[in-house]
């Protein structure tokens, strides 16, 4: 899957654990593109197995399509605390964990994982 279908399938989840579903206008308001971009990456989500949509209907998320969202979520919120600790702006770690979410090896994110525990623990997460 592409950073970018990552990224709509991010969201989908996200909107759907706060709305119930996700309209393609509001998925599109989430990332700041054009609604054709998000029917067309519908489409390629549908063809993965991870959406599903009636016409004009909101998309829902499949058990593999949530499986696979909450995976990327979790990586995202990760690095978002990893770079928190390294007392990056909330802003810029957003910003930069959404980013490097996509790249990591799963042997990095291991590390940067008993990283985070080991130094929440000592009362040092987000400050």
């Amino acid at each position: 899957m592409t950073n970018s279908l990552e990224d709509y399938l991010e969201t989908i989840y996200l909107l759907v654990q706060a709305n119930g579903g996700a309209r393609v206008r509001d998925v599109a308001l989430a990332l700041h593109v054009k609604m054709p971009s998000v029917i067309k990456a519908v489409l390629e989500l549908k063809k993965h197995g991870y959406v599903t949509q009636e016409p004009y209907g909101a998309v829902d998320l499949t058990e593999a399509g949530a499986r696979a969202a909450s995976e990327i979520l979790g990586r995202h919120t990760l690095l978002k605390k990893f770079l928190m600790l390294l007392k990056v702006s909330d802003e810029t770690a957003e910003k930069d964990a959404c980013a490097m979410e996509h790249f990591l090896s799963p042997e990095t994110l291991t590390r940067i994982t008993e990283f985070v525990k080991a130094n929440s623990r000592r009362g040092r997460a987000g400050r």
